[in-house]
């Protein structure tokens, strides 16, 4: 008799809610912490911010959900993770680099200088 693993149904469900939750996290860190970025120097905006962690598990929970999406199609773990552990880290790389960038934008522009009806 032939046996098929259960996909990852609930991995699934716990990264898409752990992705969720730490972006709450991110968001509340980041409200509470654009007052004082505006009094430090531009290269340490996100340096010591509290927002590590939360991103951090934002990227988790994201990795978490696509392997077990990719898991639930494909039905080899090894290889769903293979793509989904590389792909996290360039894209959140991307993104924190992209943050830190507009962060930096604002201190020297004001919103101003985000205005993407220039555009």
């Amino acid at each position: 008799m032939y046996y098929l693993p259960q996909p990852p149904y609930f991995l699934l469900l716990v990264g898409l809610l752990t992705g969720i939750t730490c972006g709450a996290a991110f968001e509340a860190t980041l409200k509470t912490q654009v007052k004082e970025w505006l009094k430090k120097p531009a290269d340490q905006i996100l340096k010591d911010s509290g927002l590590e962690i939360p991103f951090l598990g934002i990227c988790l929970g994201i990795c978490v959900f696509l392997s077990s999406g990719l898991e639930i199609f494909l039905l080899d773990p090894w290889l769903s993770y293979s793509i989904a552990l590389p792909l996290t880290i360039f894209i959140g790389a991307l993104v924190w680099i992209q943050l830190e960038k507009v962060l930096q934008q604002l201190k020297f522009g004001g919103s101003k200088a985000i205005d993407l009806d220039a555009f």
